[in-house]
């Protein structure tokens, strides 16, 4: 990666797991800089990668030309409002990963205008196996793009966004999505487990077969329509199963808690402005 200089406005454990990808992938510690009030945080993220850290944001912002502002979306409208002297004298690229918060908002938080890219990662990051969708304001230039889209890839894939109203939808798909999914491990171990199969049994068959089931899905390149297709034998288990998920409207089931997720994050939006 080239020698930008990032700074990091918060130090949990998303901004660690980009932090660490970043390392990992050649980025010198010495061009990462994290604010964390928090003493003990400060002193694990450098013992652990060599950052530097600061007790200030303002201090730490001071550093970066990239800064990723990564603080809960409740607080975020008071640190930016503590950022917004130097984001008028820095003009840095300000990569946002809070949920909900809108591109115009972080510019006026922040004084006004400026390069501001959203981003939404997922918990996968943490093992370098996430996604993230991006969406770029008019402002960011091609070079800030590409530097946005190196952070966030340096803890799993990225998407674009052209329409920033669809970024909600992102939220609710990849960012809440990992929870969908644990829910069904969670619900398939449950029933295992009352079908008679030991606690670990059920456990192993369930992990290992949503883990075959995502490397498929990744790998072959086939949609997931065709792959259900050819493991559904007629009259067989598998549709059996199939059957039964979709006479109680599975698929319709899905979208209606993706539409919720994606109405709650335009609600969090609303209520912080």
């Amino acid at each position: 990666m080239t020698p930008t200089s990032i700074t990091f406005i918060g130090g949990g454990n998303m901004a660690r797991s980009l932090i660490a990808g970043l390392v990992r992938q050649g980025t010198a510690p010495g061009h990462i800089h994290v604010a964390e009030p928090v003493v003990e945080l400060r002193s694990q993220l450098t013992a652990e990668f060599g950052v530097k850290t600061y007790a200030s944001a303002t201090e730490a912002a001071a550093q970066g030309t990239v800064w990723v502002l990564a603080v809960k979306p409740q607080v975020l409208r008071d640190v930016c409002s503590g950022l917004a002297a130097i984001a008028q004298a820095k003009a840095p690229l300000v990569v946002s990963i809070a949920a909900g918060i809108t591109s115009a908002q972080l510019q006026r938080w922040l004084g006004g205008g400026g390069a501001v890219v959203r981003a939404m990662p997922n918990t996968p990051a943490l093992l370098g196996a996430g996604v993230t969708g991006l969406f770029a304001t008019a402002g960011v230039s091609a070079e800030q793009r590409r530097q946005a889209d190196e952070v966030l890839a340096s803890a799993g894939r990225t998407v674009w966004i052209d329409d920033e109203a669809r970024m909600d939808a992102v939220t609710a798909v990849s960012g809440s999505g990992p929870a969908y999914v644990f829910l069904l491990a969670e619900a398939m171990e449950a029933a295992a487990i009352a079908q008679g199969l030991p606690a670990d049994a059920a456990r192993t068959l369930v992990v290992q077969t949503l883990l075959g089931a995502s490397r498929m899905l990744d790998e072959s390149g086939e949609a997931p329509a065709e792959l259900r297709r050819r493991v559904t034998s007629p009259n067989g288990t598998t549709q059996a199963a199939i059957e039964s998920f979709q006479g109680e409207d599975f698929e319709a089931i899905v979208a209606r808690a993706i539409d919720a997720a994606t109405r709650r994050g335009q609600a969090l939006s609303a209520a912080i402005d």
